[in-house]
């Protein structure tokens, strides 16, 4: 019978391999910090090289649902940057921590005046620590290796548009495994939240067919015989 076992394995005697990263296991840790949307953020300014032009990220994301809550992408990191991506996060919510590294926008003056002004808490990592600054670290290597190591872009203008529609698919998507946890879905997910076991399986069917069919034009003896 053709597994994901069998596929993981002639994927590696063909010397084939995905470019999107593998899921880890993760623990329970219990419900601290996990009880409810809009209380915890967390925010990162990562670099992106499109051929010669650099860009900068600079996302918020809810740490409960995983959320992108606000961003912008400039190719200058200042605190203009920093200041907008605020500003489209207060128009919609006040009182709640927000955590970052310890980056030098993060220790202006400015930037802590804002968050006082709007009742924000401010949280920051450890010195030379980014496992403290985990899920906004973690968005940003999904992101990269789903969208900006996936494709060839030729200019800034076609990467900003694809990360538009990848921040809408990532909210819908992520929103998936909170199925049970109360969070409100976004419209898109309002289909998979209900049908998400048939989902999977269409899905994994879809790409055990993909990765069969590819092996067997390469002429693969083993799944000759059990296709």
């Amino acid at each position: 019978m053709l597994n994901h076992k069998i596929i993981q394995r002639l994927m590696g005697e063909l010397g084939l391999k995905s470019k999107i990263r593998w899921l880890c296991y993760r623990s329970y840790k219990g419900e601290v910090g996990k009880i409810a949307p809009n209380r915890k953020w967390a925010t990162n300014v990562t670099q992106i090289n499109i051929g010669l032009v650099k860009l900068y990220l600079s996302p918020i994301l809810d740490m409960f649902t995983g959320e992108i809550i606000s961003y912008n992408i400039s190719r200058n990191p200042n605190l203009e940057q920093i200041y907008d991506m605020l500003d489209k996060t207060f128009a919609r919510f006040d009182s709640l921590i927000l955590h970052s590294d310890e980056g030098w926008q993060y220790q202006h003056y400015g930037y802590r005046k804002r968050l006082e002004e709007h009742h924000i808490v401010q949280s920051m990592s450890r010195k030379g620590n980014c496992l403290d600054n985990a899920m906004a670290e973690n968005f940003v290597g999904i992101m990269k290796s789903e969208l900006l190591y996936a494709e060839n872009f030729e200019s800034t203008e076609a990467f900003i548009k694809a990360l538009d529609n990848y921040i809408e698919y990532y909210n819908n998507k992520s929103q998936v495994k909170w199925k049970e946890s109360g969070a409100i879905p976004n419209s898109f997910n309002n289909w998979i939240m209900f049908n998400q076991s048939n989902f999977l399986g269409v899905l994994q069917q879809s790409y055990l067919r993909c990765v069969s069919s590819f092996l067997l034009l390469s002429g693969h003896p083993y799944l000759e015989n059990i296709l």
